[in-house]
């Protein structure tokens, strides 16, 4: 469908899939817009930094690079905006910064977008399997101010509806903050089609700076650097190849293998993932499960570690086998699902809910 077969005059409404992981956000839009941007919001730490970025707000790579010239905020937090549930005793301008940060992300993001004045924008967030009621609003809130009208829906279904994989199929999205497994059956996913678990990008990166630090105590790592080195040696399978990192030590660097504790980290999120993929199996209807896990696929950022679609498809063997696949656009699979959602959208739909 083209950008000009919705709305009315000359110009219609410009459609954005929006993936608003942790980590990153990743857009797509009716207009061609393709991008990728880092959850990262920061304001100038006083008037030599605002002097060296001539803006009261700097996001994505830019901020993380200058981070430190910046009060610098990830506003989400397991896929969605931190405190959003309610139940946080952080004090109330935390709270308020993160609510900020996030309004103002959106607003960036549909800036890419380069709408004409007077053009509206509508857009569909992916957001965690089980994200409460509460959390679905604070993204809508956050939206709101800046998309003339806005849906939320579960990220494993935004990647299942842009594959067409509508019916017996298992998603599995493996994101920064959450892994989202949703079973698709043909209708609208319910509660129980769904799970989310926070052992995800997150909790490997901590878990690998946890277990380099107790074995290479003297070494000078954050988080960041534990990030990317996951990013990029992250795997699972058994391999010959090694992993091995230059590192400061007292500002000097150092070379050491870290191929063990890469392996151990990363593997750590599959036995999660194949218990919630065994509970979402076993209560699927018997006459289907042998179709559903022919068809069990793989998305999200973290779904390129090497070896894992091997490795789950292993541990479906006590279900009798299964065949695990990756999506071709991992990173965008999930905008591109909310995007043709958007489309698919009935006009009077968007203006019902504007």
């Amino acid at each position: 469908m083209t950008e000009m077969a919705k709305g009315t005059g000359d110009f219609g409404p410009i459609y954005m899939g929006i993936d608003l992981g942790t980590y990153r956000a990743s857009i797509t839009a009716s207009n061609g817009l393709r991008k990728t941007i880092l959850n990262v919001v920061g304001w100038p730490k006083d008037d030599v930094s605002r002097k060296l970025f001539g803006r009261e707000v700097v996001f994505g790579y830019e901020a993380l690079r200058h981070r430190l010239a910046l009060n610098i905020v990830r506003p989400f937090e397991k896929g969605v905006i931190k405190y959003s549930d309610g139940s946080s005793l952080a004090n109330p301008e935390h709270i308020s910064k993160h609510r900020e940060a996030a309004k103002e992300l959106v607003k960036y993001i549909v800036s890419l977008a380069a709408p004409e004045k007077g053009r509206p924008v509508y857009g569909v967030i992916g957001a965690p399997a089980q994200a409460s009621v509460i959390n679905k609003q604070a993204l809508v809130e956050a939206a709101s101010e800046t998309l003339e009208s806005v849906i939320v829906v579960s990220e494993p279904f935004s990647v299942a509806y842009g594959l067409d994989m509508l019916e017996d199929a298992l998603i599995i999205d493996i994101g920064a903050g959450t892994v989202d497994l949703c079973r698709m059956h043909g209708a609208l996913p319910e509660e129980n089609d769904q799970i989310t678990l926070t052992t995800a990008g997150d909790y490997v990166d901590e878990l690998l700076l946890k277990l380099v630090k107790e074995n290479h105590p003297e070494v000078q790592l954050t988080i960041n650097m534990a990030r990317e080195i996951k990013e990029r040696y992250g795997f699972v399978s058994d391999t010959n190849d090694r992993v091995v990192v230059k590192v400061p030590v007292d500002g000097k660097p150092r070379v050491i293998d870290i191929t063990e504790e890469c392996r151990q980290a990363c593997k750590a999120i599959v036995p999660p993932i194949l218990e919630a993929a065994g509970n979402l199996i076993a209560t699927y209807d018997p006459e289907f499960q042998e179709s559903i896990l022919k068809n069990v696929i793989l998305a999200g950022g973290m779904s390129q570690l090497k070896g894992l679609d091997k490795l789950i498809e292993e541990g479906l063997e006590e279900f009798g086998g299964g065949k695990v696949c990756r999506v071709e656009e991992p990173i965008y699979a999930g905008a591109n699902g909310s995007l043709k959602l958007a489309y698919d959208m009935p006009e009077s739909f968007w203006r019902q809910i504007t």
